[in-house]
This record gives structure tokens, C-alpha cells and sequence, in this order.
């Protein structure tokens, strides 16, 4: 062999240590990933492939536990639910944030760091304590509005009552999740060339103008990363009406939401199999909303 050929063996020696060098950096996270992400997966599409039976044991049914979660009018009743508390907690508590990122970016606001600690603070108490403290409060034998009951002789509205116990929940999530999606929409505000304001000043906008022909443009991504977020949040809703299920029986029923379906099928039923395809179906529908939202936003950005 020439010197020629000795010469393209260790390049491609070379070239072929230096493909593996990229995966020994990956790897690490590729090994979790797999393990913590992709087996689990793997694992619930096996087990919704089978049904398990007191009497004849496990057996191979293939779809029908699928075709079983269409036909259940108990998941319809809970993806329904979650779609109406979509529709409505969603924009209300997108636009609170926005507000509020929109007061602190202009600085006008008297103490705005002290305001944006105070706005985000909420997010950092974790979801099961916010869910007891309100449901104390929500209490009217033994919490707040028991106590401003009894104090001023009124009746008000319980609002764990069935009627009111959605909007109650809603309550609470826009409660710790105003913060959050306050500080992804500031972040945005905080990249915008200062310029931009300065020579809209100098042309004679006002306030009102800027926000609508500056700001607004410019969280129009930040708003699509918000609205994605708060959509897959909003269907994975469990903490706060399993909470609340304990305070109000009457109200939360076991398939208030599809992920609390999922909970009380398993562990309530020992119905793993069904479980498992009732989450499977919920992560698909999920994955195609929240990808229907991001073309659609991306479409108009474009």
C-alpha cells in the first residue's frame, strides 16, 4: 500500500473517532431520555394492547381497549370538561400576564421589581399546597367564605358546589401560572431595540400606539410558546381536583378530568391496561391540538 493509500486510511480513521466523540456527549442523555421518556411510553402501548380479566387472566386484544376509550361516554364527559376550562382559563389568564408584563416593561410602575417578584411568587408554591390553601379558603363551613358568612350575615355562592367548581379550579391555576407566563412574555418585551421606541417617540406615537404597533408584534412569539404550554397544562390538569376531590366528593367526580380518569382507573379500579390506553389517547389528542395551535401561529407570524 502507497503512502497515498496509508494516508486515507487515517483519515478515515480519524474521521470515524471523530462521528463517536459527538455521541459520547449525547450519550448520557440519550440513556435517561430513553429510560425516563421513550421505555415508559413503550411500556403503556404494551399494556394497552392487553386486558386483564379476574377471570381468564391476561389476554392479547389488540385495539379494542381503543376502540373502548371512543365509546366512553366518562372520557368524552372529561375531555369536554378540560376543552371548556381550555376555552375560558386560558385567554383570561394569558391576557393578565400580558397586562402585567406590559405595566412592568414600561417602566412607570412604582416598585415594578418588587410587583414582578410578587406576580411570580405564586408559581413557586407547589400546585398541591396552593390547592389546599384555596379550598380552605373556598370553604363555606369551615373556611373563608364560611367565616364572611357568618360575619356579615350574607349566603354566599360555595364555590366547591358543582356548579362553580371548574371556575374555582380555574381560579387557582390562573392564580399560580400568571407569573410564569408573565415572565416568558417580559423576556421578550426585554429584547426589543430600545431604538424602536425612541424613533416611534419621535414620529409622535403615543403609549397605546407603541404597544399595539411594537410590543405586541413582538410578543407574538412568546404568546405561541404561552398559549402551547398553557394548552398541554390544561390537559393534563389532575393536582388541583384531586385535592379538592377530599373537600368536595359531590363536586369532583372520579373522571373529572382524563389524567384524573387515568389515576382512579389504576388505582382505584386496578384497571392498569385501560388506564393506559385512556393515557395514550389523551397525549395524542394533546399532541394535535397543540400542534394545530403552533401552525396556525405560525402561519400568521409568517
Amino acid at each position: 500500500m502507497g503512502t497515498e493509500g496509508h494516508s486515507n486510511v487515517r483519515r478515515t480513521r480519524a474521521a470515524g473517532r471523530r462521528s463517536w466523540i459527538g455521541w459520547r456527549f449525547v450519550g448520557p442523555f440519550m440513556a435517561v431520555f430513553g429510560l425516563v421518556f421513550l421505555a415508559p411510553i413503550a411500556s403503556s402501548i404494551h399494556l394497552s394492547l392487553f386486558r386483564t380479566r379476574l377471570i381468564g387472566g391476561t389476554s392479547f386484544v389488540g385495539l379494542d381497549n381503543y376502540a373502548k376509550v371512543l365509546r366512553d361516554p366518562q372520557f368524552w364527559s372529561a375531555t369536554g370538561r378540560v376543552a371548556a376550562f381550555l376555552a375560558v382559563q386560558v385567554p383570561i389568564m394569558l391576557f393578565l400576564a400580558l397586562l402585567v408584563a406590559l405595566a412592568i416593561d414600561s417602566g412607570r410602575l412604582y416598585g415594578s421589581a418588587f410587583f414582578r417578584i410578587s406576580v411570580f411568587l405564586p408559581y413557586a408554591v407547589p400546585a398541591v399546597v396552593a390547592a389546599l390553601m384555596w379550598g380552605f379558603m373556598y370553604g363555606s363551613r369551615f373556611g373563608l367564605i364560611g367565616n364572611i358568612n357568618e360575619a356579615f350575615g350574607v349566603s354566599l355562592p360555595d364555590p366547591l358546589s358543582p356548579g362553580l367548581i371548574l371556575a374555582s379550579i380555574g381560579n387557582i391555576v390562573t392564580w399560580e401560572f400568571v407569573g410564569y407566563n408573565m415572565l416568558i412574555l417580559y423576556s421578550a418585551l426585554r429584547v426589543v431595540n430600545p431604538s424602536l421606541y425612541e424613533a416611534a417617540e419621535l414620529d409622535g406615537a403615543g403609549q397605546l400606539r407603541i404597544v399595539w404597533a411594537i410590543k405586541l408584534p413582538a410578543l407574538r412569539g412568546a404568546l405561541l410558546v404561552a398559549t402551547i404550554f398553557s394548552i398541554i397544562g390544561s390537559f393534563q390538569l389532575f393536582n388541583e381536583p384531586s385535592i379538592l376531590r377530599s373537600l368536595a366528593p359531590n363536586s369532583v367526580t372520579t373522571y373529572f378530568t382524563p389524567n384524573y380518569y387515568a389515576y382512579s382507573l389504576s388505582f382505584g379500579g386496578q384497571r392498569f391496561d385501560y388506564a393506559a390506553t385512556v393515557a395514550i389517547v389523551m397525549g395524542i389528542i394533546t399532541m394535535v391540538v397543540a400542534y394545530l395551535v403552533q401552525l396556525r401561529g405560525m402561519r400568521k407570524a409568517a
